[in-house]
């Protein structure tokens, strides 16, 4: 008899990019308290984590909808949307409000034309808000594209973001 050869079955849904989730799932040994593991692995695969993903991973995990997706929205690392090719996060706790934080917001915003929590509609700038970044001894704190940037002023802010909005795009050939 000839060696028969098997072509892997596509997933159900006919993404393939689930096979990469459910190895995560499968290494995690679908268990609940792997959940910010296979939450991170999903937006690594996915690059954001929409509705339907959070069922897949509550139905996998055998945990209720509402904690995915109280985990998927507690920790600013997680988004729900598409981001944009550079990502902008204010730290807003207390130290960096009280140096200047809600300064920085208006900046970015009026440079931007959106509001935190939205991307720009050309998706090259997402501004995004978090509680802390834990830098309080530097504030205001921003994150620039996984970046740290203390003692931000509204003008450093504004600046960045400027040089982001005038990257010339990449032409593919």
């Amino acid at each position: 008899m000839p060696p028969t050869t098997t072509t892997p079955k596509p997933h159900p849904s006919g993404d393939n990019r689930f096979k990469l989730l459910d190895r995560a799932i499968t290494k995690h040994q679908s268990r609940g308290d792997a959940l910010i593991e296979v939450l991170h692995a999903a937006q690594g695969i996915f690059g954001y984590l929409e509705n339907d993903l959070l069922v897949y991973i509550a139905r996998a995990l055998k945990l209720p909808l509402s904690r995915v997706y109280g985990v998927a929205t507690f920790y600013h690392f997680f988004t729900l949307k598409p981001k944009g090719k550079h990502t902008f996060v204010l730290c807003t706790g207390t130290a960096c409000y009280v140096k200047g934080a809600n300064k920085i917001q208006h900046a970015a915003e009026e440079c931007c034309k959106v509001k935190f929590g939205q991307t720009t509609p050309d998706d090259k700038i997402s501004l995004v808000q978090a509680r802390c970044v834990g830098s309080c001894g530097i504030a205001p704190v921003a994150v620039l594209d996984d970046k740290v940037a203390g003692k931000l002023t509204p003008e450093g802010a504004v600046e960045r973001l400027m040089a982001w909005k005038n990257e010339k795009d990449e032409v593919t050939a």
